[in-house]
């Protein structure tokens, strides 16, 4: 049986040990919360640039890669559309380094190369 003066002693700790599972659990939920945001983020970018693509507003995906691909050979590991409308194309040499090729969507312009 554990007295009051024990009990009062151990309840900070407690406490605590309460608080910390809090923070680490609401932690937790957070990081869900935002990979699932990015989650939609991408597919929402993938939606609006399929339907600008379909619109002739941009142009298709094979041939920004073939462009991508002419400016820094490699192998294209990522592509991301982003608003403006733009294309980063991250590409690994064959030497190993990770560039990005920034794209104009409508025109396939490089705007701009750099390492990652």
């Amino acid at each position: 049986m554990i007295n009051r003066r024990t009990f009062l002693s151990l309840l900070p700790v407690s406490v605590t040990a309460l608080a910390i599972a809090a923070n680490v659990a609401q932690a937790q939920d957070k990081s869900a919360q935002g990979k699932e945001a990015e989650k939609a983020r991408r597919k929402q970018a993938q939606q609006e640039a399929f339907a600008a693509m379909q619109r002739g507003e941009i142009l298709p995906l094979t041939k920004i890669l073939a462009i991508a691909l002419a400016s820094v050979p490699g192998d294209a590991v990522e592509v991301e559309f982003r608003g403006g409308p733009i294309y980063e194309v991250k590409v690994l040499t064959a030497t190993g380094r990770l560039r990005e090729v920034v794209l104009d969507a409508r025109s396939g312009t490089v705007i701009r190369i750099e390492d990652e």
